[in-house]
C-alpha cells in the first residue's frame, strides 16, 4: 500500500511514523495526484506540536505536509479543466502532502509549467504565494526601501526577489549564518537579535518605507518604529502584533488563480525558489528536523518518485 508520513498524537518527533494507507479515491471536486515532491515547512512541525490545534483540529493520525507537486492519476466527479496525466501543484488545506498519493482539491490546484521542476513547484503554494501576496499588499514603488523581517526562510527568499524585481531596495534580517545567502539575493543582510533596530538604522538612516514581517513577536516590535506609517507593516506571522501596531495581517490565498502567476514567475526566471535541500521520502524525519531546528537555508523538499 502507499506510504504516508504521519504524527500519531500531538507532541515531539517521537510521535512521527511511516504508515501504509489505502490509495485514496477522489471524490467530487478532487484530483488524485501521484506525488513527485512535497514541500517541508515550519507549519508542519508546528501543527504536530499542537500549536495550531485550537484553529486546526485534526483526526489523528494525521499526515504531514501542505504543498505538493505531481501527476494527476484520477479525476473526481464535477472536475473541469484537468485531465489524467496533467502535471500539477497545489495546496492541501488539511495537510496530507507527505504521501505517495494525495487528494488535491481542484480549487487549490494549478498546472505546473513544463519549464518548472517538480521540486520547485512543490514549494510555491505556501512560501512563494505568501511572499507575492504580501508584497502585493504593500504596493511598493521603485526606489522604496523594504525591510523583510526574516529573510532567510522560504517566504523571505521569495519576498526579497519579488521586491527587488519591483525596483525596491531590500534590507533583510536573518541569522549570522545566513548573511552570505541573503546578500546573494540582492538584499542587505542585518543580523537579528538585540540591537537589530540600530543595525537597520545604520543601513537606512532615514528609516524604511515598509516592513514585511515573517517572524512576529518581539522581533516585529523591535523594528516596527522604523517605519513612520504603521499601515505599511504587513505580517504573515502575528495578527496580535499587527492589530496593536496598526499594521495588516494576512493569510495566504491558495487557489489556481493565485498560484499560477507565481509559477509563471519561476518559469520566466524572475523567481528562484532556492530549493537548497532535496531529500528522499525515506528521510522525512531528518528533513523535518532540519526545518524545525531552523538550520535550513531556502526551501527543503521531499521527493517521492
Amino acid at each position: 500500500m502507499p506510504k504516508s508520513y504521519v504524527f500519531t498524537e500531538y507532541g515531539g518527533p517521537e510521535t512521527q511514523a511511516f504508515v501504509d494507507l489505502p490509495r485514496p479515491v477522489p471524490g467530487p471536486g478532487q484530483l488524485l495526484v501521484a506525488v513527485h515532491a512535497a514541500g517541508v515547512n515550519p507549519v508542519d512541525w508546528k501543527v504536530r506540536a499542537g500549536y495550531l490545534r485550537e484553529f486546526l483540529p485534526l483526526p489523528l493520525p494525521a499526515t504531514f505536509g501542505t504543498e505538493v507537486a505531481g501527476v494527476v492519476e484520477e479525476i473526481g466527479d464535477g472536475v473541469e479543466g484537468f485531465t489524467i496525466g496533467d502535471e500539477v501543484f497545489g495546496a492541501l488545506p488539511l495537510l496530507g502532502g507527505y504521501a505517495e498519493y494525495v487528494l488535491l482539491p481542484v480549487q487549490t490546484a494549478a498546472r505546473k509549467p513544463a519549464g518548472v521542476s517538480f521540486t520547485d513547484a512543490a514549494t510555491l503554494s505556501v512560501s512563494a504565494a505568501t511572499a507575492q501576496q504580501g508584497i502585493d499588499r504593500l504596493n511598493l514603488t521603485p526606489g522604496a526601501t523594504l525591510l523583510v523581517n526574516g529573510a532567510g526562510g522560504g517566504i523571505g527568499v521569495a519576498a526579497v526577489q519579488i521586491a527587488r524585481g519591483l525596483g525596491a531596495t531590500v534590507i533583510g534580517t536573518a541569522g549570522p549564518g545566513k548573511a552570505e545567502f541573503v546578500s546573494s539575493l540582492g538584499a542587505t543582510h542585518v543580523p537579528y537579535g538585540e540591537g537589530v533596530a540600530d543595525r537597520v538604522t545604520a543601513v537606512a538612516p532615514n528609516g524604511v518605507d515598509a516592513v514585511f514581517d515573517l517572524v512576529g513577536g518581539d522581533a516585529l516590535y523591535a523594528v516596527a518604529h522604523l517605519v513612520a506609517d504603521k499601515s505599511r507593516i504587513v505580517t504573515a506571522a502575528d495578527p496580535t502584533a499587527a492589530a496593536e501596531l496598526g499594521g495588516g495581517y494576512f493569510q495566504v490565498e491558495q487557489t489556481g488563480d493565485t498560484l499560477s502567476p507565481v509559477a509563471a514567475l519561476v518559469a520566466s526566471g524572475a523567481l528562484d525558489p532556492h530549493v537548497t535541500t532535496v531529500m528522499p521520502f525515506a528521510e522525512a524525519a531528518a528533513a523535518l528536523a532540519q526545518v524545525e531546528a531552523g538550520h535550513a537555508l531556502g526551501k527543503t523538499v521531499l521527493t517521492m518518485r
